[in-house]
C-alpha cells in the first residue's frame, strides 16, 4: 500500500438499507479503512450505518422529506440559520434543496479543519454526487475535491419528463430537477470525477459537459462472503420474481414488469417481490389496481442486507426492467447469489452484466420482458446456468476491495496531480 491518507467522505443523504448512496457509502468507506486509510463520513438524513473504526459527523438537514410526512412544514424554532432558511424556500417553491443546502453545511464544517483557519485534518474531500456549491468554497480555499458521480440526474428528470403529458406536472419536475444545473458546473470545477460505468462517463460528457477522457471509471461492487449462493440443498421458490428499486419512478420500469407479471399470471402463478415501496397515488400502486395484481405482488420497503441476501436466494430470477442505469447495484447483488438475471439493455446494464449472467430485452418491451421471464422460470437448468455465470463475472470483477484499492489510487493521482504533499 502507498501513502495513508485523510477522507472526508460526503454524503447528502444515505439511506442505510435501499438506494445506492448509503450502501455505497458504509462500502467504500469500511475498505479504505481496512486498507490502512482514515475515514470519516459526514452524511445528512438519513443517516447511514457505518461499520466499526468509520466515525461519523451529522449534518442534519430540516429532513423535509421524511416518511411519514413528506414536504412538512418545519416549526420557527427548527430553523436554526440561513441554510435551513434557504431549504425550507426552496422546498416551498417546488425545488429539490438538498443537494446545494448539505454542501454548504459541509463546507461550513470543513474549511476549519481542512486548511482554513486550523491544521489541516483532511488530505482529500470526495463528495458521494451532492455536487452543490459549497464544494466550489473547498476549491477555492485549495482543498483536494473530488467527487462520485454514479450517473447524470438529468437524465431522470428526461424520463420523467418523458412519461408525463401533464402540463403542470411538467413544469413542477423542470422546477424540482432545477439543482442539476448547479451540479453540471461543479463537477467541472473539481479536481476530479470518479464514475461508475463506462456508459456513465459517456453520459455524463453528454449531459454534464466533463471531456470523456477527464472522467475516470471505478465500478462498485459486493462483498462476496456475504453476498453467497443459496445453501446446498436450499431450492429456490418457483414462479417467484424479484426486483430492487430504491424509488417508484419512471426510469426504474416497475410498471412495465407488473404489466409482464399479468400476462405470465394467464398461464402460471408467478408472484412478485418488490425490494422497495409503492409511492402512494404513484404509477405503479394503480398499474395494480389496473392488472389485478394486489394479491401477486409484494411490497417489502427497505430491508437489511441479511434480508436481502435470503430473498435474491430464494428467488427463481431477478428482473431489471429499467429505462436507464448508470450501473446497477442490484444485478451486480443478484449475480453474486448466483440468482439468474432478466434485464433491459439501458444504460449500463450490457456493460455490468455481460452476455452470459442474464437474459437481455430491449427497454420498454412488454412481451420481451414477459417471454424472457417465462424461460429461466420453465428452465431451472437455464437458470442454474445463468446463475454460475454471474458468480463468476462478480470475483473477477465486482467486489469492493477492488473498488477501494482503485479509488485510494485514484486519489493519489489526484493529489500528485497537484503536487499536494
Amino acid at each position: 500500500m502507498g501513502r495513508s491518507l485523510r477522507i472526508a467522505l460526503l454524503s447528502y443523504r444515505s439511506k442505510p438499507h435501499s438506494g445506492g448512496q448509503g450502501i455505497y457509502v458504509r462500502a467504500l468507506s469500511r475498505e479504505l479503512t481496512e486498507l490502512g486509510h482514515r475515514v470519516e463520513v459526514l452524511s445528512g438524513q438519513p443517516y447511514p450505518d457505518l461499520d466499526a473504526g468509520v466515525p461519523l459527523t451529522r449534518l442534519p438537514s430540516l429532513d423535509l422529506y421524511r416518511e411519514p410526512d413528506p414536504f412538512r412544514t418545519p416549526r420557527p424554532s427548527e430553523l436554526r440559520d440561513w441554510i435551513d432558511v434557504a431549504e425550507w424556500a426552496v422546498m416551498c417553491t417546488a425545488g429539490f434543496p438538498e443537494p446545494m443546502t448539505f454542501s454548504l453545511r459541509a463546507a461550513r464544517h470543513l474549511l476549519p479543519r481542512a486548511g482554513g483557519s486550523g491544521p489541516r485534518e483532511f488530505d482529500i474531500v470526495h463528495d458521494n454526487q451532492s455536487l452543490g456549491w459549497g464544494l466550489l468554497r473547498l476549491v477555492r480555499a485549495g482543498i483536494p475535491t473530488v467527487a462520485t458521480v454514479h450517473h447524470p440526474i438529468a437524465i431522470d428528470r428526461e424520463l420523467e419528463l418523458a412519461a408525463t403529458r401533464s402540463l403542470r406536472r411538467r413544469l413542477t419536475l423542470r422546477r424540482w430537477y432545477g439543482f442539476t444545473t448547479m451540479q453540471a458546473r461543479v463537477a467541472r470545477r473539481l479536481d476530479g470525477v470518479t464514475t461508475v460505468s463506462e456508459n456513465s462517463r459517456r453520459d455524463i460528457a453528454t449531459h454534464m459537459g466533463l471531456p470523456a477522457e477527464g472522467v475516470d471509471v471505478i465500478p462498485v461492487g459486493i462483498d462476496p462472503d456475504e453476498f453467497t449462493p443459496p445453501p446446498a440443498g436450499q431450492p429456490r421458490d418457483p414462479d417467484s420474481i424479484l426486483v430492487i428499486t430504491s424509488a417508484d419512478v419512471a426510469l426504474k420500469g416497475l410498471v412495465h414488469l407488473l404489466e409482464a407479471l399479468a400476462k405470465l399470471r394467464t398461464e402460471r402463478p408467478a408472484r412478485l417481490t418488490v425490494v422497495g415501496s409503492a409511492r402512494p397515488g404513484g404509477p405503479a400502486e394503480a398499474a395494480l389496481d389496473r392488472l389485478a395484481l394486489r394479491d401477486a405482488v409484494r411490497f417489502t420497503g427497505p430491508v437489511p442486507q441479511e434480508e436481502l441476501v435470503d430473498l435474491l436466494q430464494r428467488a427463481s430470477v431477478v428482473a431489471i426492467p429499467s429505462l436507464y442505469e448508470g450501473f446497477s447495484l442490484p444485478a451486480v447483488e443478484a449475480m453474486a447469489c448466483a440468482t439468474p438475471l432478466v434485464t433491459t439493455d439501458a444504460g449500463a446494464l450490457p456493460e455490468v452484466v455481460g452476455t452470459k449472467a442474464g437474459l437481455r430485452v430491449r427497454a420498454g418491451d412488454v412481451g420481451e420482458l414477459t417471454a424472457a421471464l417465462q424461460l429461466v422460470l420453465d428452465s431451472p437448468a437455464l437458470g442454474e446456468q445463468l446463475g454460475r455465470a454471474g458468480r463468476r463475472r462478480v470475483l473477477d470483477t465486482f467486489t469492493w476491495r477492488s473498488t477501494a484499492q482503485r479509488t485510494a489510487d485514484w486519489y493519489a493521482d489526484i493529489l500528485d496531480r497537484r503536487g499536494t504533499p
